[in-house]
C-alpha cells in the first residue's frame, strides 16, 4: 500500500513478529523456535497514523505514546477492516496523538 492510501488518524494493524519463552494471550502463529527453548509469534498491534511522511514513511502512534516510522509498503502494515473498527475500538480510541513525546520515547524504527 502506498503511503498516499493512509491519512493521518486512519487507524492500523501491525503484526509485529516477536520470539519468548511465554507467549501472550493475543499471540497467534505461535511455533517452537529452534531447539525448542523459544517459541516465534505475532501479535497484531493496534496504531494509529500520526501522519504521512513524503518518504513513504507513516510515522504511527501506538496506544502508550511510542512513535514507530514504518514504510507504507511493510507487508505486516495494513489498515483496519469495518469489523474490526468495531470490535477493537477502545484499542483505538485510548491513542491520544497530542501526548507530547519525551527524550526516551524518540521514534523508533520498525
Amino acid at each position: 500500500m502506498a503511503a498516499n492510501q493512509f491519512q493521518r488518524n486512519d487507524w492500523v494493524i501491525y503484526r509485529k513478529h516477536k520470539s519468548s519463552v511465554s507467549p501472550g494471550p493475543r499471540a497467534s502463529d505461535v511455533h517452537a523456535a529452534g531447539k525448542g527453548n523459544t517459541y516465534r509469534y505475532v501479535v497484531e498491534k493496534y496504531w494509529m497514523v500520526e501522519e504521512v511522511l513524503a518518504d513513504n514513511q507513516l510515522k504511527i502512534c501506538t496506544r502508550r505514546g511510542k512513535r514507530h516510522l514504518v514504510s507504507a509498503d511493510d507487508p505486516s502494515l495494513r489498515r483496519a477492516r469495518w469489523w474490526e473498527r468495531i470490535l477493537y475500538r477502545s484499542r483505538f480510541e485510548a491513542i491520544d496523538l497530542n501526548s507530547p513525546v519525551s527524550q526516551e520515547d524518540e521514534i523508533e524504527s520498525s
